[in-house]
């Protein structure tokens, strides 16, 4: 059929949007019906256990399945589904690199980060930041993650409905507040195991919509090969930016090494994705679970990448910019599936659906991580320490109510705002990267304090927000593409003027916020530890530092590995041997377990102890020097990692039986 004869939205700019049919309602109604439903059902099966583990950590026996396909879901939002598709028609084909920076992001976060937070067995990640640090740093970490998630989760309801009421005519409040009630209903009162269903369920939800737009968007521009070749003629086939200019928008380096830090701050150490991975019974299954998220992150990626190369070759012929029939990049993909699916009843409302899933799992996630840092960190930590389990449940649940209305009404601030998306986006990025910085300010300088810690995520806040909103001033308008536009190139989008020495930090490229958050809060924070008195490395608690030679350099001789390590000593900690030089590491002086049924008194050659003492619950070491009692920098109620109780040879079988803090190995 010639082209001029489909009808499309360019060749009748005065068109009103296509309206839904019943059936595209019916099957979002569905969407919302069946999340809730699960959010029932899971409140309905675990009635009977009111314990504050089963609803945060969904009592830590959770498949690696659902787990991985809920970490897939968090961040995989409809922000990401919009605009990646905007990005292949406005831009170049740069963006597919990204794809390459997934495999360090789960490295790092299943083999760096998440055996410090599993180790220690915390239901906020930000009681490492106590352990290392202080309580205060602690409060810090956690209230800044609280602010990053509330305005992300506000933009996640929002910018979908508002992209499909301006193109589809789509209820923009209705969207909002009933996806908005339904993930709120479905999270409190099924907790972390109505999230990880209900993401995994989502999960399909998505794949199902990005497969049929392709499949159909291909068809309707004569091949996938043709939209491609369309593309090609244009310039926008383009993978060979190597510039090392911070200022380029989207070079190799800024894609697959700063892409690392942005997204590694969104798996290493964010709450909502520590939280998921913890609620699995070994360090092992929460790894499998991390490295299975790696082939679906690039599916998503690259199906919204090809979806956008076939939405180029619909819209090369002329631009909807154009012709005004939408305003912003993100109204692009619901143009084109009203463009391609509008016709047929039922697919437009798979796209819904898809899209709204993944505001679902974003949302769901949000709350159920902000749920567990407010009542650690702020309820337990501050106020009643001694929270009963059924009190602590009904709190998380309250917790999530409020904080799901609070999420409503950032959501009708975000609509005062305008343009908020990219901002909003630009927020996330610089407020995750000081956050990240914090942690590996942590593990991996064991001379940092916790003056340190406070003036480096103070620093790298200030400094990153200076040069994001300073970019924000910046902003040139979107270039509006003519017909048969020519190409777009990657350059970057600083202002003319390079007169002001400052203009070049300002022109640093979106991707390398993270990296630079990362590398100012390191710098300032050991500056600062140094000059009001370094910690020393052997007084710190092994399990705190990540040694990172070790992990990225196991076969290197220990000669050359025992200097990296700086000090600390990780004997039995991941396995790794200590030197003849080194003192053997000692268990910490006070370490909680069960009622031993007798008191045992056991001999080690070694000297490290001689007796343990039954006394009211606990373990009594009694160590023959007293130079040889561990230093644990104020961090002796620091549980054993899973590691030193499967080496131990002092504790007879039988003995450790605590559900709260070991699993079964």
């Amino acid at each position: 059929m010639p082209l001029e004869d489909r009808g499309y939205s360019f060749q009748h700019p005065g068109r009103d949007p296509p309206s839904f049919t019943t059936v595209d309602y019916v099957l979002f109604a569905l969407t919302l019906a069946v999340s809730a439903s699960i959010g029932f059902y899971y409140a309905w099966a675990d009635r009977r256990k009111k314990n504050i583990k089963e609803f945060l950590m969904a009592g830590g026996n959770m498949s690696p399945i659902p787990v991985a396909l809920s970490l897939l879901a968090s961040f995989m939002s409809a922000i990401t589904l919009l605009g990646t598709p905007g990005e292949m028609y406005n831009y170049t084909t740069m963006y597919w690199w990204i794809g390459l920076s997934y495999f360090f992001v789960v490295f790092g976060a299943a083999h760096v980060f998440l055996p410090v937070f599993y180790n220690l067995k915390v239901t906020s990640a930000y009681e490492y930041l106590e352990h290392r640090f202080s309580k205060g740093v602690r409060t810090a970490g956690s209230m800044t993650f609280s602010i990053q998630m509330l305005l992300y989760m506000a933009l996640v309801l929002y910018a979908p409905s508002l992209a499909l009421n301006a193109v589809t005519g789509f209820t923009l409040w209705g969207s909002v507040i009933s996806v908005g009630a339904v993930c709120t209903l479905y999270t409190s009162i099924g907790g972390m195991k109505a999230v990880l269903i209900t993401d995994s369920f989502q999960v399909i939800i998505m794949f199902t919509g990005l497969i049929a737009i392709l499949i159909k968007g291909s068809i309707e521009v004569g091949g996938f090969g043709e939209a491609w070749q369309l593309a090609y003629d244009s310039g926008r086939v383009y993978f060979d930016d190597f510039s090392p200019d911070p200022a380029v928008r989207h070079s190799v380096w800024s894609l697959v090494i700063g892409g690392a830090f942005t997204w590694v701050a969104i798996y290493g150490v964010n709450q909502a994705q520590v939280q998921r991975c913890c609620t699995v019974p070994t360090l092992k299954q929460a790894q499998i679970a991390l490295w299975l998220n790696f082939p679906g992150l690039c599916f998503i990626l690259y199906l919204c990448c090809l979806i956008g190369m076939v939405v180029f070759g619909l819209y090369s012929h002329c631009d909807p910019f154009l012709y005004k029939s939408i305003k912003t990049s993100d109204q692009l993909l619901p143009l084109f599936v009203m463009d391609v699916l509008g016709s047929l009843p039922g697919f437009p409302g798979l796209f819904v659906a898809s899209l709204f899933s993944g505001a679902l799992s974003t949302v769901s996630s949000g709350l159920n991580s902000l749920s567990a840092v407010v009542l650690q960190d702020v309820v337990k930590s501050y106020f009643v320490p001694d929270l009963s389990e059924e009190k602590a449940t009904l709190v998380s649940k309250i917790l999530v109510f409020i904080f799901g209305i609070i999420c409503l009404g950032l959501t009708y601030v975000a609509s005062l705002l305008g343009g908020v998306l990219q901002a909003a986006l630009s927020l996330f990025g610089m407020i995750g990267g000081p956050l990240l910085g914090l942690f590996i300010l942590g593990m991996m300088f064991p001379w940092s304090n916790k003056w340190g810690a406070y003036t480096g995520l103070l620093s790298g806040l200030v400094f990153m927000f200076w040069i994001g909103t300073a970019f924000g001033t910046l902003l040139i308008t979107h270039r509006q593409l003519l017909c048969l536009r020519q190409l777009l190139f990657n350059a970057s989008i600083a202002a003319a003027d390079d007169s002001d020495p400052l203009q070049r930090l300002y022109d640093l490229s979106y991707m390398w916020y993270s990296a630079t958050a990362v590398l100012t809060v390191c710098c300032v924070g050991l500056i600062v530890s140094f000059i009001t008195g370094p910690t020393r490395a052997a007084d710190l608690d092994p399990k705190l530092i990540c040694p990172l030679f070790d992990i990225l350099f196991p076969y290197l001789p220990e000669k050359i590995k025992k200097p990296m390590r700086f000090g600390v000593n990780h004997k039995g900690a991941r396995h790794i041997p200590a030197s003849d030089s080194e003192a053997p590491l000692k268990k910490s002086s006070t370490n909680k377990l069960d009622t031993l049924s007798s008191t045992d008194s056991l001999n080690k050659s070694n000297g490290d102890l001689n007796t343990f003492d039954k006394s009211n619950g606990e373990i009594n070491c009694t160590f023959e020097d007293e130079d040889d009692k561990p230093k644990t920098n104020g961090a002796s109620n620091i549980p054993p990692s899973y590691d030193e109780v499967l080496e131990s040879e002092t504790i007879p079988s039988g003995v450790i039986n605590d559900a709260e803090h070991m699993t079964k190995l």
